[in-house]
């Protein structure tokens, strides 16, 4: 509550006149302020604040805003506001821009900020928040010590120069014209629930209250971070709807597992101050697309009163280096820059009703009108053929050390593109490079790196690595702090880690261009090498997060680095179900043929477990073309070792025949005898992916899947709960081997994989209770329960405990299924009279064998191939212009 000393309603008491201050007559209070801050009633008993007090309608908002804005009184002043996310902060925001009072904001957090901004613009008033963290109205002069030009509604400090006299001037055509386009391509509802995320003396925090407060939405009024359990127990109870962030947001919601939260009525996530990484664009983007939430990657500046582009979600996955197109009521031009010579090219011109006034220097601009028709943004663009615009470089960055002009910016994203996270700024002497610690990065080789990319010596080049990037109260880089950072003596700096996760992923994936941005999924990591690649990194890293298979090696440090539980002194070990299926599945596979017990259903959960994998695969990468490949590797990795173990059989039993050899033995008729069915597994999954990459092929089949993840899966579940039946009578003789009738478990396992809700979990545990029943003849109780608690298991329990010893033979197993499978058959029918045990030992060891074998030889056969090979090495990358002499 505002300071109940003086309520902002109280009849006013003019102070004595400051003696150093002319007071000028005061001037009229124009008819109008900003439209949406004088239209709250209209929205009634709408819910328009959440706080952890209690919840504010429309109505009674409206109140408080009109007694506040009687309080200033009918003469335009001068108002410093210490912004914060808090009701009374927002009160008189609100109360200021309805009745015609220029704001200035300012960090409440920062003292020293607004006693700087105090003496530079000698506001009429100060709001301020008290001892008590309420906020209290410091009215010093009845009028106004200044000359306010009739449109002038907000002040706020340019992007890293808080404190500093110079002040974008913001109209209220400039508030009311951002907040109406912000809402129009955001889609904002009246039912929405924005959380605020950002201060809102930053404008993009700024912009999430307007553009909500316009459409008659909810706020989330919170001050707390995204990394506090707290803040998101609040944005599930006030069914949150939207969440803001700027990259260092994103960095956070990494470190807390954010991908793994359940959030059902989240609808979009919009992005904005500053570049984000492009594989974090994609990757929030497919993120947002499995949970059924949107991406909005934004571009402004606070001349813009926030936004001048946006990138359309269903754009972010395939272009996540685009900024997007303009806002509703904006457009771009390309200046050309004599600098730069490459084609469409040049400054970012942008012109629309949000473009500032103009700046301030000091009080007497206060009086100015439009001094600016157009913003030149200083980054230089380019407009690509499909009509998004791009970034790629800043032009008031430029700067020229020993001749050579260098652009920063494209010197930060060169790092970022070798697993480098840095901020770099300069002068005219040498550059500053500040970098994230992280194993292998150390100075001399970011010297090296930036030396050899830029063409500058090494001593012109001053370098620093530290814990974290230094960044301003808004989460952007502060530059200015780079340049302190290195100038200050060196601290020594960490030394490698006594692992090296980039020659583990090289020698179990058989890849020599592993980098520290590269995943286990980027390097063509399947389903065969990632028991082992797990298994290996969960010794060395300790329990690993969920999504560790599309997580840079880089994170996967900085994973480890994140503290443990208090009092723990080692990681609890876990298996993966997945993995504990695949390996109790093959033991109950072999131990049932011998048979050593007759415990059958373990093919069908693996049936079941490859749409699990195939789902998270050979579907996350953003590229059409490159699941297309992945898919058909996977085909080949099936394929070729089956047909030549097959081939190998009919050499030596005579048991088998062509159909068998092509994999063809459930597509041409065939008689009931054993033998030929034996391989109807392998037949199934090669029929299923091929198919699938048939269908993916398809554009509109592979945007829908893209677009809804889980519904694409639910909808495949349909399918094969169709043919699960056999209308159309495709089932041969022997029913629950036929492809067509067992691929709704293959659908089951994928649409698993894409599940991120309970209610969806709960839909497919019921289709699966009603199909399973009934698929073998006789009913088979036991064959059913296994089936159906196989998948169940995979459905809900991510992974399950563990020892080091039962990981590691679990590991062989479910590594070497599929050649345990193929082999088994020509194994134990040698030694199964003479000891059922040795015969299922005989089967396993001969597995693990062949699969050693097998997986060499296919790498060989086909190599692996893919963006990651054509990423350029260390110290050879030049960007054509980077640099000019001059």
């Amino acid at each position: 509550m505002l300071n109940p000393s003086r309520p902002l309603w109280a009849p006013f008491t003019a102070p004595a006149p400051r003696t150093d201050a002319v007071v000028l007559p005061p001037p009229p209070l124009p008819g109008r302020g900003v439209p949406f801050a004088r239209r709250l009633a209209s929205y009634g008993d709408r819910t328009a604040l959440i706080t952890p007090s209690g919840e504010v309608s429309y109505r009674a908002l409206a109140e408080r805003v009109a007694a506040t804005a009687e309080r200033l009184g009918p003469v335009r002043r001068l108002v410093l506001l210490a912004g914060a996310n808090h009701t009374d902060a927002l009160v008189i925001h609100l109360a200021a821009l309805s009745a015609g009072h220029p704001v200035l904001l300012v960090p409440a957090d920062s003292p020293a900020t607004l006693d700087a901004l105090t003496a530079a613009y000698d506001p009429d008033v100060v709001a301020r928040p008290d001892a008590h963290g309420t906020w209290e109205l410091d009215e010093r002069r009845r009028g106004s010590a200044h000359l306010l030009h009739p449109e002038l509604a907000l002040l706020l400090s340019t992007s890293g120069s808080t404190g500093s006299p110079k002040l974008v001037r913001l109209s209220h055509e400039n508030l009311q014209a951002n907040a109406e386009s912000i809402a129009t391509y955001l889609g904002i509802r009246d039912t929405d629930r924005a959380a605020t995320t950002l201060p809102p003396h930053y404008c993009y925090g700024l912009s999430v209250i307007h553009s909500q407060l316009l459409r008659g939405a909810g706020l989330i009024l919170t001050d707390r971070s995204v990394t506090d359990p707290e803040f998101w127990e609040e944005f599930r109870a006030a069914r949150g709807t939207s969440l803001a962030g700027v990259p260092y947001t994103f960095d956070l919601l990494d470190r807390i597992g954010f991908d793994r939260m359940d959030l059902p009525h989240l609808r979009y996530v919009t992005q904005a101050g500053g570049r984000l990484a492009p594989e974090q664009v994609a990757r929030y983007a497919q993120l947002g697309r499995r949970a059924g939430w949107e991406l909005f990657v934004m571009y402004g500046q606070t001349e813009a009163t926030a936004r001048m582009a946006y990138l359309p979600p269903d754009r972010a996955a395939e272009r996540p280096r685009a900024v997007g197109v303009p806002i509703p009521g904006g457009s771009f031009r390309i200046r050309p820059v004599d600098d730069v010579d490459e084609p469409d090219t040049g400054e970012l011109v942008y012109s629309g009703p949000n473009v500032m006034l103009g700046y301030a220097e000091g009080p007497a601009d206060l009086a100015l009108g439009r001094t600016v028709e157009e913003l030149h943004t200083g980054d230089i663009a380019r407009r690509a053929p499909d009509g998004l615009y791009e970034v790629v470089g800043r032009r008031s960055r430029f700067i020229k050390i020993l001749g050579l002009r260098i652009d920063p910016q494209r010197v930060e994203t060169i790092l970022a593109d070798h697993g480098i996270r840095a901020l770099c700024a300069g002068d005219d002497d040498a550059l500053a490079v500040v970098a994230t610690q992280a194993h292998g990065v150390d100075v001399a080789g970011v010297r090296r790196l930036v030396a050899d990319t830029c063409g500058l010596p090494p001593h012109a080049l001053r370098v620093r690595v530290v814990r974290e990037l230094p960044r301003l109260a808004s989460g952007k880089p502060d530059h200015q702090a780079v340049r302190r950072l290195v100038r200050e003596p060196e601290a020594p700096a960490p030394g490698p880690g006594t692992d090296d996760l980039r020659a583990l992923y090289a020698e179990i994936l058989d890849r020599t261009d592993v980098t520290e941005d590269s995943s286990f999924v980027d390097l063509g990591g399947d389903s065969l090498s990632y028991v082992e690649m797990s298994l290996r990194l969960e010794q060395t890293l300790g329990e690993l997060p969920v999504d560790w298979h599309t997580t840079p090696i880089r994170k996967l440090r900085g994973e480890r680095a994140l503290p443990r539980t208090p009092g723990s002194t080692r990681p609890r070990r876990t298996l993966e179900t997945g993995i504990a299926l695949r390996a109790v599945g093959i033991v109950l596979i072999v131990g049932s043929h011998i048979p050593l017990f007759t415990v059958q259903g373990g093919a069908h959960v693996l049936l079941g477990v490859a749409g699990f994998n195939f789902a998270r695969f050979h579907l996350s990468s953003p590229d059409r073309r490159e699941r297309l490949r992945r898919t058909g590797r996977s085909i080949a990795f099936i394929a070729l070792p089956s047909m030549v173990w097959i081939t190998f059989a009919l050499l030596l039993t005579r048991e088998y025949d062509l159909a068998n050899i092509v994999l063809a033995n459930s597509l041409l008729p065939q008689d009931n005898s054993n033998p030929e069915w034996r391989y109807w597994f392998v037949e199934a999954l090669v029929y299923f992916l091929t198919g699938l990459a048939v269908l993916l092929a398809i554009p509109l089949l592979d945007r829908a899947e893209r677009r809804s993840p889980f519904g694409f899966a639910l909808a495949l579940v349909a399918l094969g709960s169709v043919g699960r039946y056999d209308p159309w009578g495709l089932a041969h003789v022997r029913y629950h081997l036929s492809p067509t009738v067992v691929f709704f478990l293959f659908a089951l396992g994928w649409a698993a994989a894409r599940a991120r809700t309970t209610g969806q979990r709960l839909l497919l545990t019921a289709v699966l209770l009603i199909t399973v029943p009934g698929l073998f003849s006789g009913g088979q109780p036991l064959r059913t329960s296994i089936v159906v608690a196989g998948l169940t298991l995979l459905l809900w329990i991510p992974a399950l405990p563990s020892t080091d010893p039962l990981n590691r033979l679990a590991g062989i197993l479910a590594g070497n299924s599929l050649y345990i499978y193929l082999t088994h058959f020509q194994v134990y029918p040698y030694l199964r009279d003479h000891s059922p045990l040795l015969a299922l030992a005989a089967c396993l060891v001969v597995g693990v064998a062949y699969g050693a074998v097998a997986t060499r030889l296919t790498r060989r056969l086909l190599p692996p191939t893919g963006t990651v090979t054509d990423r350029p090495t260390w110290g050879m990358l030049r960007l054509p212009g980077t640099l000019r002499r001059g």
